[in-house]
């Protein structure tokens, strides 16, 4: 009897495992457009901005089809060096990235922006800084639930 009953607890154990790892709840584009803020706001003052403008303060929902949307956010600033080019400015940014939050390249060929993504979180962050000390990020959500 002791056996069945722990075979059966194992057994529920396993089954509860597995559906709470299927339930995972996506976020809404409202919840990742908030989070696209607050790492580009605190990557901004990782890298010590000075002048910091919202370039784009999103906060509306961009359609994307079947009741789902993106958001999107983007920031400026100014380094306090204006010798560092765009591909120094955006490696440095992408250092400081790595201390907001897990973000990983996925798509940077060479002289152009610099694209990261977070599976997480289920945001964009590109990095385009031009040069000439000026910071440049912006990013978007993935398409998401409305609500």
């Amino acid at each position: 009897m002791a056996r069945l009953m722990r075979r059966s607890v194992a057994i529920c154990a396993v089954a509860l495992l597995a559906v709470s790892g299927c339930s995972e709840k996506e976020p809404t584009a409202a919840e990742a457009g908030e989070t696209l803020k607050l790492h580009i706001t605190e990557l901004m003052k990782q890298r010590h901005a000075l002048d910091i403008k919202i370039t784009d303060s999103g906060g509306r929902d961009i359609p994307c089809g079947e009741g789902r949307a993106k958001r999107t956010f983007a920031s400026i600033g100014r380094a306090a060096s204006t010798e560092i080019d765009g591909d120094g400015l955006n490696s440095l940014l992408h250092g400081a990235l790595s201390r907001v939050a897990d973000y990983e390249i996925i798509d940077d060929p060479g002289n152009a922006p610099i694209r990261l993504a977070s599976k997480e979180y289920r945001t964009v962050i590109i990095l385009e800084s031009p040069g000439h000390g000026d910071y440049r990020v912006r990013g978007e959500t993935e398409c998401l639930p409305v609500s």
